[in-house]
């Protein structure tokens, strides 16, 4: 499958904004997750939502961010509230699953750059 993130741009620090994830097809069945990378730093992941609609995420973004699935439009969003200068980064959404400790990612499409100014 892959899958395409979009809907990134410029925001100031305590902002919002809404990232989408869509699919070449049906992501029903799929858990689908986001990585960010920043400059110069390794990728981090956000957060994994499951076809159930369990949710998993990192620790830095946890009661900020949601993910969000609408299965009619085949789409997963990334809501992201009260964003601060170090959420810059391009986010990437892609397939994940809990693997040996963590979790992993894989298939992930073009990401969409976010930044937040101070």
């Amino acid at each position: 499958v892959q899958l395409q993130a979009s809907g990134g741009g410029l925001v100031q620090t305590g902002g919002s904004l809404r990232l989408s994830c869509t699919g070449s097809e049906a992501l029903d069945y799929y858990a689908i997750g986001w990585i960010r990378q920043a400059p110069g730093k390794e990728r981090e992941e956000v957060g994994c939502k499951s076809s159930s609609d369990g949710s998993h995420y990192a620790d830095s973004v946890k009661g900020r961010f949601a993910i969000s699935r609408d299965n009619s439009k085949n789409m997963v969003y990334l809501e992201m509230n009260n964003l601060r200068p170090e959420d810059t980064a391009v986010y990437h959404c892609g397939l994940c699953w809990y693997g040996v400790g963590e979790y992993e990612y894989e298939d992930l499409g073009q990401g969409t750059q976010v930044t937040v100014s101070s």
